[in-house]
């Protein structure tokens, strides 16, 4: 039966072939062509080899950077070093630190022209106090004698609050002062 469906198929399709001879030069026309191709196909990968190192080289650029800034961002401050250390310093510093900074915005609204110089000289005083509680803390992380060290940062906390108490007692001083000098004057 097989046989006979395709003996059928070739008998409906009789006198549709293609029977004639290629032109003269055919098979010459048709490898240069092919060659054309090839040569085409060459010059498309080879123009788009160049952007593989390229994506290459960009994706370890990108990774140096974000691993080198993980780094960078990932270490640990002085504080954290410090707390390292000696935990209880933290403890200490978090509520000397709460305390003076009450003081401190305490002092900045007692601001006057009357006190102006006072809180502008016991600001700069907290700053090179400040500066000298940094360097305690990188002496400590350094290896220096650790109760001696620690001893000295609590000292620079109290000397800080006895700093700001002084001054804002002389402050209310001052205020009273003047209230006291108001009242007593006549017209």
């Amino acid at each position: 039966m097989k046989k006979n469906d395709l003996e059928n198929l070739f008998n409906k399709l009789h006198g549709t072939f293609d029977i004639k001879e290629p032109l003269a030069h055919h098979e010459q026309r048709f490898l240069e062509k092919l060659e054309a191709q090839k040569a085409n196909e060459f010059l498309v990968k080879r123009n788009n080899t160049w952007w593989k190192p390229l994506a290459i080289a960009a994706t370890v650029l990108i990774l140096c950077s974000a691993g080198i800034s993980l780094y960078y961002t990932s270490s640990p401050t002085i504080d954290e070093k410090i707390a390292e250390i000696a935990p209880e310093v933290s403890k200490t510093e978090f509520y000397f630190a709460s305390l003076i900074e009450t003081q401190v915005k305490q002092l900045e609204s007692e601001n006057s022209p009357e006190t102006k110089k006072i809180v502008e000289d016991t600001l700069m005083q907290l700053k090179k106090l400040e500066t000298d509680y940094t360097e305690l803390g990188q002496d400590l992380l350094n290896g220096g004698n650790s109760k001696l060290i620690l001893s000295a940062m609590i000292t620079n906390f109290q000397t800080r609050i006895d700093l700001l108490k002084d001054v804002l007692e002389q402050i209310e001083t001052i205020k009273n002062f003047k209230k006291h000098t108001h009242e007593n004057t006549t017209l």
